[in-house]
C-alpha cells in the first residue's frame, strides 16, 4: 500500500534538499503511486511494508527503461553528466557508491548530512522509495517511485554513470 498523500502537489523548483528525481502527483499517479487513502480516510498509521531486496530487482533491471525514467521525472533538478554543475538538485554522475552528500557545487539538507557513508544499491532503493522516510527532514520534495520495477530500473541507469560502475548487488 501507497503512503503518498493524496493530491500532493509538487513543484521542479526551488528547494533543493540533495535528493534523487522530481516528479508531479499526476506523473506519480501514471506510474502507479497510490492514494494513502482507505475508505476515504488516511491511512498513515500502518508501519511501512518493506521493500524486497534490491538484487534479485537489479537482477531484471532495465537501465533503458530506467534512463526513459530519469528523464521524465528527474532531469529538471538534476545533471547526469561527469563534472555536471548542481541544478536545483546534485550532479548524480557516480551517485552509485559515492559518499552521501558528497557532491561538489551542492548545498544539501542537513537531514541528508545526517546519513554518513556511501550510497550502496540498498540505500539508494530506500531514497528512491521514499526519500522522506530515508531521511526525515530532507528537503527534497520528490515523494518516491513505489514501483520496484521502475526504481530498479532507475537505479541500473544510475550505476552505469561512471567510468568504473559498482559491481551490481547479487
Amino acid at each position: 500500500m501507497s503512503r503518498r498523500p493524496f493530491g500532493s502537489t509538487l513543484t521542479s523548483g526551488g528547494t533543493g534538499g540533495g535528493g534523487i528525481c522530481n516528479v508531479s502527483s499526476a506523473a506519480a499517479a501514471q506510474s502507479g503511486n497510490g492514494t494513502g487513502f482507505s475508505g476515504g480516510v488516511p491511512n498513515d498509521s500502518a508501519p511501512p511494508k518493506p521493500l524486497p531486496p534490491i538484487g534479485p530487482m537489479m537482477a531484471k533491471a532495465d537501465p533503458a527503461a530506467g534512463e526513459a525514467d530519469v528523464k521524465k521525472l528527474c532531469s529538471v533538478c538534476h545533471n547526469f553528466t561527469e563534472g555536471g554543475a548542481a541544478k536545483i538538485g546534485p550532479d548524480l554522475y557516480g551517485v552509485v557508491g559515492r559518499d552521501r552528500a558528497s557532491a561538489a557545487g551542492f548545498d544539501y539538507s542537513s537531514a541528508l548530512k545526517s546519513h554518513p557513508g556511501k550510497w550502496t544499491y540498498e540505500d539508494l532503493n530506500n531514497w528512491l522509495h521514499s526519500p522522506k522516510e530515508f531521511a526525515p527532514g530532507t528537503k527534497m520534495t520528490f515523494v518516491g517511485i513505489d514501483d520496484d520495477k521502475e526504481r530498479a530500473d532507475v537505479i541500473d541507469y544510475l550505476h552505469t554513470l561512471a567510468a568504473t560502475p559498482e559491481p551490481l548487488p547479487k
